[in-house]
């Protein structure tokens, strides 16, 4: 009887090692990851970065309706300077200036709803085909009106004239 039973134990631990020997077999998959985001690298998201600052940076603040005229620094009522910025001299005809922020702008005249240092952005034909960009730096107008300031009067009275418009403000005043 010893000899059954040495036999059935022996038996019952051979079973039970075999059982655990393939049921310890682990099979390997290969997983994949279709997630587009995995491949992002620090200059593809720097480029992105830029992407969502550049869509903010023409995100208006506010949209008014006023009048668009144009005016030159040799109109009566002007002396060659701006009155945001009475150092800037205009006498050569200039009428854009370099923002930081925006790059090169047109220069618009306005009353004190917007302050100094606004950058506007509006449609008009009789000056571009696209969207123009303008910061303020001159008074001279009432209302939501803007002035646009042109080489000389008569360019002003032959291609601006009076409109009406709606222009968006982006930026308010200096930042």
């Amino acid at each position: 009887m010893k000899i059954v039973s040495y036999f059935i134990r022996l038996s019952v631990m051979v079973f039970v090692l075999i059982i655990a020997k393939s049921s310890t077999n682990i099979a390997t998959t290969k997983v994949e990851n279709d997630n587009v985001n995995k491949t992002i690298n620090l200059s593809t998201m720097a480029l992105k970065v830029m992407e969502v600052e550049e869509t903010l940076k023409f995100t208006a603040l506010d949209t008014y309706t006023g009048d668009l005229t144009g005016y030159a620094h040799d109109c009566p009522l002007c002396n060659g300077t701006l009155a945001c910025m009475p150092n800037y001299d205009i006498t050569d005809g200039t009428n854009t200036y370099n923002d930081s922020e925006y790059g090169k702008v047109y220069i618009v005249a306005s009353s004190k709803n917007l302050p100094c240092g606004s950058i506007v952005s509006f449609y008009s034909n009789r000056i571009s085909d696209g969207m123009v960009l303008a910061i303020v730096l001159d008074r001279g107008v009432t209302g939501n009106s803007l002035d646009f300031l042109v080489p000389n009067e008569e360019y002003a009275y032959q291609n601006i004239g009076r409109s009406s418009i709606t222009y968006d403000v982006l930026r308010s005043g200096w930042e």
